[in-house]
């Protein structure tokens, strides 16, 4: 990994259960986001964990955050 960058990454469910990730790589002011599913690219300068989210949602239909607290089942 190139000096002075770091990744981030961010993390969805389909409703079969399976992860989605894609990893927000930054350099600078640059930021490279990748999925680890389908390899889809694409630089983003502004709100790119939105733009991931966004890319989850459409490609992959992953939108169960496994960061969310769960509601309690009554």
């Amino acid at each position: 990994m190139p000096r002075g960058s770091s990744t981030s990454r961010v993390s969805r469910w389909d409703g079969h259960g399976r992860e989605h990730v894609v990893h927000v790589v930054r350099t600078g002011v640059q930021r490279t986001i990748r999925c680890e599913t389908c390899g889809w690219r694409r630089g983003a300068q502004f709100l790119p964990w939105l733009k991931a989210e966004e890319h989850l949602a459409e490609a992959h239909q992953a939108t169960v955050d496994p960061t969310a607290p769960r509601q309690p089942s009554r």
